[in-house]
């Protein structure tokens, strides 16, 4: 196992392994279930970087897939206990540069992660200087241009996911617009974006638009979570 955690001031470092707590270190299965859909339509194989990989869920079922030769996780946690001793972990800041050694990833997946992040053009610059010529990013992240969002920010004063609990794991907002301006200045191609098809209604978590719909419901208003997949140009 690699471990290693920039210097930065130690008050900082503590208050964003706090965030990283409160985060949980995991995501929903609908966010699963999209990132490998995606994964299989689009054929990903060679190296893969779980960059925020958190409790290393998605790891794991990577690892028991096969799909790719080598499997790397990054996060400011430690290396969870339950992952194959064949996966590579590093131990970092993610609001630091990346210290990955070795072959170049293919792909790497950004899965709930770049709302915990302090700058996300500096994460996409050091996500593009990592992959491998040719490769991928594959990113989820709250939708904020869902109907729940919306209701959030009009009766809140803040999108749905950056509200109450959500802080101090959630700081940094970002819409289609952002990530689209964000690709094309750090030399991604532009997004291609899809949507988990799952989201709450306002007030009512639990209970879901596609549940009151009978899976009529779906896209942009009626999910909680968005993905996004670039290329290096």
């Amino acid at each position: 196992m690699k471990s290693k955690i920039n210097q930065v001031d130690a008050e900082l470092l503590d208050r964003r392994l706090y965030a990283a707590k409160c985060a949980g270190g995991t995501s929903s299965s609908s966010i699963k279930t999209l990132v490998l859909t995606l994964i299989k339509e689009r054929r990903f194989k060679g190296a893969a970087l779980d960059y925020g990989a958190g409790k290393g869920e998605l790891l794991s079922l990577l690892s028991h897939k096969g799909i790719f030769h080598k499997l790397i996780g990054t996060d400011i946690l430690e290396k969870p206990a339950q992952l194959n001793e064949d996966v590579i972990w590093y131990q970092q800041d993610l609001n630091q540069p990346l210290e990955i050694q070795g072959e170049l990833p293919n792909l790497v997946i950004c899965t709930e992660v770049i709302e915990h992040l302090e700058n996300p053009r500096a994460v996409f610059r050091e996500l593009y200087r990592i992959l491998a010529p040719g490769g991928h990013l594959l990113l989820t992240m709250p939708n904020q241009e869902s109907l729940r969002s919306y209701f959030g920010l009009v009766l809140g004063g803040h999108f749905t996911h950056f509200l109450g609990n959500s802080y101090p794991a959630h700081i940094t907002a970002l819409l289609r617009l952002d990530l689209k301006r964000i690709c094309v200045e750090s030399g991604f191609s532009s997004p291609t974006f899809y949507y988990t098809d799952s989201g709450g209604i306002p007030k009512f978590p639990a209970m879901s638009w596609q549940m009151v719909s009978l899976g009529l419901l779906r896209g942009r208003l009626f999910s909680d979570n968005i993905a996004m997949l670039a290329q290096k140009a």
